[in-house]
């Protein structure tokens, strides 16, 4: 059996070979497959090569040719399967051997193409220490990297190998017989170690990409999910922040609504206090009359610094007496309408905010007989409306800016429209707005 019947078998290897790359190469856009691809199909030239009847100096410019343009890509894949990174000085020799084989490609090409001097003795004595330097490239790789932990690189390592071993007996049959001939028997023929050494390092160059692809594949599997353990941590740390941040500012929220209480506490103690040294003067039986509502009314006082929303029926209940203490001090001189459904009686408002109005009202306002002081209250959309006639007292009247301020700032901290207050048609209104209830608790926000 001749080297020619094996020829094809090697070269249909190669091809398939070829094709299994390209694909990958196709699929996945990696530099290393488009290397692995140009490799495979220059050896798979070089072996068609041998099909072609080509004058003698034209076929060996064309095996010339794409023989060292395989070596040189072998040195390129060197690179990248034995991650020559982090050696600058062996990068640095590749490439000089690199520029060395191409400027040797070019010469040679001259020789066999413009001169016969590649038909002499010399010429194939000249050809020895070229390819022994070649292996000298390969024995010095396989001999600085066998011991590489690497697979990738173990794989590169035996590829290159093979490649040596047939490489070796190609240099001795050549010694032996330098004129091929495709009629010798085929464990004679140079060529048949030369492909099988090709395609063997073909195979482990091919077994050590797919094995690197599979390596970097759960290399970047693991990370994204140590990204994605990472992005839930910090999401998870994120909302954690944001229920903190929630119940600090609930926290604030609380404490600065039961400030604006405890306010009114010693406000609505020093007006009522004033309204009873005016009775014992003028009425003491009124005075004693009057301390026992006012207890009654500081009881509630108290109460409501326990909570930030109270439905308006306690507070309708609560002006009631409160009113009552009034017209002790004022008689029928002030007039309140309550003009309210009972379904609006369920809606919330921060408690005391009708005492502090009605106290607003009496404070500013002349209250006499011929020209009482009428008060209204009544519920629009959601809102209520609590409205007196001006009549403003010409003297002006101390205050301590807690009334129609506090009110305002409550509904800020309820993250609420804030009250309008407004002068119409010789009327003061003010438009509260109420809430449903439930109230519903969010960030910045006290049920």
């Amino acid at each position: 059996m001749t080297f020619e019947a094996w020829s094809p078998l090697f070269l249909g290897m190669v091809l398939a070979m070829f094709l299994a790359n390209s694909v990958q190469w196709f699929m996945y856009r990696e530099r290393i497959y488009g290397l692995y691809s140009i490799y495979t199909l220059i050896w798979a030239g070089y072996f068609l090569i041998n099909h072609f009847e080509l004058p003698r100096n034209i076929a060996n410019v064309n095996k010339l040719f794409l023989s060292y343009t395989g070596y040189i890509l072998y040195l390129e894949q060197a690179k990248i399967f034995l991650d020559l990174r982090g050696r600058p000085r062996l990068l640095r020799w590749i490439f000089v051997v690199q520029c060395l084989l191409g400027g040797y490609c070019v010469v040679k090409a001259y020789i066999y193409l413009f001169t016969d001097f590649w038909r002499t003795n010399l010429h194939e004595i000249l050809l020895q220490p070229v390819r022994l330097s070649l292996l000298a490239v390969g024995i010095y790789i396989v001999a600085t990297f066998f011991r590489s932990k690497d697979v990738v690189a173990r794989f590169f390592v035996a590829g290159t190998a093979s490649l040596l071993i047939n490489h070796s007996v190609t240099f001795l049959l050549l010694l032996r017989s330098p004129n091929l001939s495709l009629q010798l028997p085929f464990w004679q023929h140079p060529d048949l170690f030369v492909q099988t050494g090709v395609v063997l390092d073909l195979i482990f160059f091919s077994l050590g990409i797919s094995y690197r692809h599979r390596r970097e594949a759960v290399r970047k599997a693991v990370i994204e999910k140590d990204l994605e353990r990472e992005r839930e941590q910090r999401y998870r740390e994120h909302l954690e922040a944001d229920l903190t941040l929630q119940r600090m500012q609930q926290e604030k929220t609380e404490v600065q609504m039961r400030a604006l209480q405890s306010q009114i506490n010693p406000h609505f103690l020093f007006n009522s206090l004033n309204t009873l040294s005016s009775l014992i003067d003028e009425s003491p039986g009124q005075a004693s009359s009057f301390v026992d509502e006012l207890s009654s009314v500081y009881r509630y006082l108290l109460r409501s610094n326990e909570t930030e929303l109270t439905p308006l029926r306690i507070e309708l209940r609560f002006l009631s007496s409160y009113f009552h203490l009034l017209q002790t001090r004022h008689g029928n001189t002030i007039i309140l309408e309550a003009n309210i459904d009972e379904t609006d009686k369920d809606l919330l408002l921060p408690p005391l905010t009708l005492q502090l109005l009605v106290e607003n009202a009496v404070k500013h306002n002349v209250v006499l007989p011929e020209r009482p002081l009428r008060i209204r209250l009544r519920v629009v959309d959601h809102h209520l409306i609590v409205e007196n006639t001006l009549q403003r007292k010409t003297l002006r009247v101390e205050s301590n800016g807690v009334g129609l301020s506090n009110i305002a700032v409550k509904y800020r901290l309820l993250n609420q429209p804030v009250p309008v207050f407004e002068e119409t048609d010789g009327w003061f209104r003010v438009t509260l707005p109420l809430l449903p209830t439930p109230y519903p608790v969010a960030a910045g926000k006290v049920a």
